[in-house]
């Protein structure tokens, strides 16, 4: 089948490549993102793969459609990029990668936290300008803190345990607890309870309608004063200016984002050399306990192999007229009364 593979970087070509051997697909990459101006390049593609922060929304489907696409392959779990009933009223199938390494995220999470903690990151460049000096490097022991974690999902859970590693009491938020979860040792609670109790907050849900800005003034207002925040998910969960404001009065004692909710601008480029126009995610930047760092969190040989894997299986799958457990459908809508 032929596939239009938008948001490439060689890392993307290298490994789709590799998993494509088994399959046989005629893959044509474009650096490009997609969107409604990039998806006339799609022209007479039966199938498109995107990525996380391409945008397929009605405009842009209308036009892979009306020039013959029937399948939107993402490389990711997250879906939240795409109009799903405009997808569904087009015929279009979309598709998804639902797990391809919880281990990496959970782990990236777990390195912020360390990296906050300990400031690492200013003990770095201090030695490296031969400065010694420990003044301002002081960290708290993790052992024995309470750690909220939001969104049990497999991620959730992998993160949760390797924070009960640690020494840590768990709390746990989800729609739906995991019973088995609970019998871990992880406590569920309401939200209210989760912030005013967690030392460490970290986020690990999926961002619905539910869900966007979970994290914003009254949120913070719960929590107690110096909280670790981590969030490894997606960027609209946290109100960034909310944050900001926990932040200047010391409420968020600190922050750590691998998302932000205006990503797409930014993240997967490089931007050195250029003005970056976001006055809001610059002035992230100027608070010395915050670390950003690029969506990154995801980013392991294991993973990236396992999104190439199975994005491309999902293809085999539909070229063959195989129903598959990872498609992604629109939610149904409630009947008139």
């Amino acid at each position: 089948m032929r596939v239009a593979v938008f948001s490439t970087k060689p890392y993307d070509r290298r490994f789709l490549e590799a998993a494509n051997e088994k399959h046989g697909h005629e893959l044509e990459f474009f650096a490009a993102e997609f969107n409604a101006n990039t998806a006339p390049l799609a022209a007479d593609f039966p199938a498109v793969c995107i990525f996380v922060n391409d945008n397929a929304d009605a405009k842009a489907l209308e036009i892979i459609a009306s020039r013959g696409t029937k399948l939107l392959a993402l490389r990711s779990a997250g879906f939240n990029h795409v109009d799903l009933q405009k997808a569904a009223d087009l015929g279009l199938t979309v598709l998804r990668v639902p797990a391809y390494s919880p281990y990496a995220v959970a782990e990236h999470a777990v390195g912020l936290i360390l990296t906050l903690n300990r400031k690492i990151h200013r003990a770095y460049n201090r030695v490296r300008e031969g400065n010694f000096a420990l003044e301002g490097l002081m960290g708290f022991d993790i052992h024995d803190r309470t750690v909220g974690v939001i969104g049990t999902g497999k991620i959730g859970q992998i993160f949760g345990n390797l924070m009960q590693g640690f020494g840590c009491q768990i709390l746990a938020y989800d729609l739906y607890p995991n019973a088995e979860y609970a019998a871990s040792g992880a406590k569920y609670v309401d939200l209210p309870e989760l912030f005013a109790n967690s030392d460490i907050i970290s986020l690990h849900c999926p961002l619905t309608p539910e869900t966007y800005h979970i994290i914003n003034d009254w949120a913070i207002e719960q929590m107690k004063h110096g909280v670790m925040l981590i969030n490894t998910s997606r960027g609209a969960l946290v109100n960034t200016e909310a944050v900001i404001a926990g932040l200047k009065s010391g409420k968020i004692g600190y922050l750590g984002l691998d998302v932000y909710e205006q990503e797409e601008n930014l993240f997967f480029e490089d931007l050195s050399t250029e003005i970056i126009q976001d006055d809001v995610f610059q002035r992230l930047l100027t608070f010395p306990n915050v670390i950003v760092t690029g969506h990154q969190a995801f980013f392991t040989e294991e993973a990236v192999r396992n999104i190439c894997e199975t994005t491309l299986s999902n293809v085999s799958d539909f070229e063959q007229g195989i129903t598959s457990k990872n498609e992604v459908k629109a939610p149904q809508k409630a009947a008139a009364k």
